[in-house]
């Protein structure tokens, strides 16, 4: 017992001379006033940095305040902490050659990496899976950084490791692979999610082009990921060759149906068949407005909120009818039944007025006479005459667009006026004597 007192005592001992040394010596000053110069040189280049750049200087207005612009200026909390880290890593190099120790001035620059992950996270991050990622993956390896453990560690977790076929896996591979996975999957959603919506609000594009480049871009942005995450996990990308006959044989059977959907996706792209906001009549009488139109399948939303998944191949082997991809404007026919007895002379003009009394209607002298509101004999039905009312309108007469509803409504309101009726089904049933049958005896 006594032994291990002294023991414990003798190491404390020792590490209180080293300590003492250390505070003693003059390179721990040094290296304080180096820390200081490094702070003071990022606090002016960052302030030279955010003044003289407009996207840091000025704050965005309030509708771009969660767009690029946004986020870039936001960004602008990060300049101080990148210039710490970046005048830190000089500075080492520097204390290195010049003192020979540069212990103090690396702590000093993991601390700069903390705030940095510290500040990036709260500033610029919406997501709480991303925080959570750089809660307890970022901070972490910062703070092996900052002891100078990291090295170590990773050291360690490189000796553990398998082969699978001609390629080795370690330990550090794979947890490298999950932390630089997570981050560019997360890199490539929101780049994707901002890229499109900045491609979308190109008011010099129509709108098949966007879709083409927001569709082209997307794919470049996939691509880049893999290849990238390809790189992380230490395969050459040229071993791929090996695996492209089996890839060719798996699209050839079971992915036949994804590559169809996908090279129909880009034929729609290129020869603009359909657009967004086109609105769109399949065969089996399924109807939309096509709001999305994905690598896989388009959507198409219903006046009723319902989201109908059409397959891009249907859209090639199939067909469809496209109401509004090149002329917004169509026409509509409603009718309704008159009495034999009306004055027809006198009805087709009050009808005429009406319907072109309506905002949506097309109407004016300055149409074509095909275009104008019209009503006119249909046919002589049994119980009435069947009169045919044809207008003219831009867009669906569904949703919003409700106009055949109101043209009936405004129509029953002005027969009533005029004092017209509209016939209903009629017979006439006549009870017979006792001719003909046979007397009861």
């Amino acid at each position: 017992m006594d032994l291990d007192i002294d023991q414990t005592l003798e190491w404390l001992n020792e590490k209180a001379d080293l300590a003492g040394d250390a505070l003693s010596s003059a390179g721990l000053y040094y290296e304080a006033l180096i820390i200081v110069a490094g702070v003071l040189v990022a606090w002016g280049l960052s302030s030279l940095i955010r003044n003289r750049l407009p996207v840091f200087a000025k704050e965005p207005p309030a509708s771009e305040r969660f767009d690029v612009r946004g986020a870039l200026y936001r960004a602008g909390t990060l300049v101080f902490p990148i210039m710490c880290v970046l005048v830190f890593g000089a500075a080492t190099i520097l204390s290195d050659r010049l003192l020979g120790e540069n212990w103090l001035v690396r702590i000093a620059q993991g601390v700069s990496v903390v705030q940095l992950i510290y500040r990036f996270g709260t500033h610029l991050l919406h997501s709480e899976t991303a925080r959570s990622l750089l809660t307890w993956i970022g901070l972490p390896i910062a703070l092996l950084y900052v002891f100078g453990w990291l090295d170590d560690v990773t050291t360690q977790l490189d000796s553990v490791g398998f082969e699978f076929g001609n390629i080795q896996f370690s330990a550090y591979t794979i947890a490298r692979t999950i932390v630089f996975g997570a981050v560019l999957f997360w890199l490539g959603r929101v780049s994707n999610t901002t890229g499109q919506r900045v491609i979308r609000k190109q008011q010099k594009l129509d709108t098949s082009t966007k879709e083409v480049i927001a569709k082209l871009f997307q794919i470049a942005l996939f691509v880049l990921i893999f290849v990238l995450l390809l790189q992380v996990m230490g395969i050459d990308v040229t071993t791929l060759v090996v695996f492209g006959g089996a890839i060719g044989v798996g699209l050839g059977f079971g992915l036949q149906q994804i590559a169809a959907n996908f090279i129909s996706g880009i034929i729609i792209l290129l020869d603009r068949s359909i657009t967004i906001d086109d609105y769109i009549e399949l065969e089996d009488g399924r109807a939309g407005t096509l709001r999305e139109l994905n690598m896989r399948f388009a959507i198409l939303q219903t006046f009723d909120g319902k989201d109908i998944m059409v397959p891009n191949e249907q859209f090639i082997t199939t067909a469809f009818t496209n109401w509004t991809h090149h002329n917004k404007k169509q026409r509509y026919a409603i009718n309704f039944d008159v009495a034999y007895e009306t004055d027809l002379e006198a009805m087709f003009p009050i009808i005429r007025d009406i319907v072109a009394s309506h905002p949506r209607v097309l109407s004016g002298d300055d149409l074509p006479l095909s275009e104008r509101p019209d009503a006119e004999i249909q046919a002589f039905a049994d119980s009435g005459i069947t009169i045919l009312v044809e207008f003219w309108m831009e867009g669906i007469d569904d949703g919003d667009n409700r106009v055949g509803a109101d043209l009936l409504m405004m129509i029953w309101t002005a027969l009533k006026e005029n004092g017209i009726t509209i016939p209903f089904p009629q017979r006439e049933v006549r009870v017979l004597g006792d001719q003909g049958f046979p007397e009861k005896k």
